[in-house]
């Protein structure tokens, strides 16, 4: 079939013919891939802001203020961001991966969706919402147990949340965060945070390593749910198409990569990967296998 051809088919045929040329394939996705679970993404489909722009580790890390206005609305946020659930498209690329379709996964997210799907060895590029830990000493523990040092620190907070913002924030109305306190670290009284990349903060390079040689061992690229515009994602397709790999695109509206991209399928990915993952056939060496 031809490339114009290929074009004008429905979009789980489009990608299901991709699949059938390239057998194993690496997989970043984005916010995309968990709005349908009620997770809000950061950007239009032109790759603009819908809001302000998130906490940067340099403000975290300088402004008590800074610190004070996210841990205030990460309180109301973070219930709801616990709550969601998979959805098709976790299901689906879990199936893929089953199927041996999936070199490896690597998410810009940080719900941890990918896994409670049943994706194993995903690659947490942006690190997990569902931990902290203090800048100083390296004290970890389950976000869950440090939203009830939250609240018992803050027994009277009691603003008012207008709606859930993406990555467990919350919008706030009319808020005077000053009088709220940020417990300090348990064991060295130190600064903690959620354990993410913020903006302005740097990818850990092991992360970034496995990542480039996962790709390296795969046929073509995948992007689900991502407008590239944040370098950290950006920097695979750039390798991809570096490499001769294609590279097809799942996402409603503009991505960074649009250039770079051998196909780019402007549908919801859930409805996509979902209508896809029941038909197609396992890699040829995974089927060897069984």
């Amino acid at each position: 079939m031809s490339a114009q051809a290929e074009v004008r088919l429905a979009p789980p045929a489009r990608l299901a013919a991709w699949l059938a040329r390239h057998r194993r394939w690496f997989v970043l996705t984005g916010a995309g891939c968990s709005t349908a679970s009620g997770i809000p993404d950061y950007r239009d489909s032109a790759g603009a802001w819908k809001r302000a722009m998130p906490m940067t580790i340099q403000a975290f890390r300088s402004d008590a203020a800074a610190r004070a206005r996210y841990w205030a609305r990460s309180l109301h946020g973070w219930p709801v961001f616990a709550a969601a659930a998979p959805n098709d498209a976790h299901y689906a690329l879990a199936r893929l991966q089953a199927q041996g379709r999936i070199v490896r996964l690597v998410t810009q997210n940080v719900d941890g969706l990918h896994q409670a799907a049943g994706t194993k060895a995903v690659i947490d590029l942006h690190g997990r919402l569902d931990r902290v830990v203090c800048l100083h000493c390296g004290w970890r523990a389950p976000r869950a147990q440090w939203q009830q040092v939250l609240l018992a620190a803050n027994p009277h907070w009691c603003a008012r949340p207008l709606a859930v913002a993406p990555d467990g924030d919350a919008d706030l109305a009319q808020a005077d965060f000053s009088a709220f306190r940020v417990p300090p670290c348990p064991r060295c009284g130190g600064i903690v945070k959620p354990d993410v990349v913020f903006f302005g903060d740097t990818v850990p390079p092991a992360r970034v390593q496995a990542a480039l040689q996962a790709l390296a061992a795969a046929e073509a690229m995948l992007v689900v749910g991502s407008s590239l515009m944040v370098y950290s994602g950006f920097r695979f397709a750039r390798a991809a198409a570096e490499m001769g790999k294609p590279i097809v695109a799942i996402n409603l509206g503009r991505t960074r990569a649009d250039a770079l991209l051998a196909d780019k399928i402007e549908a919801p990915c859930g409805q996509v990967l979902a209508a896809v993952a029941l038909t197609a056939p396992p890699a040829r060496d995974h089927a060897a296998r069984i």
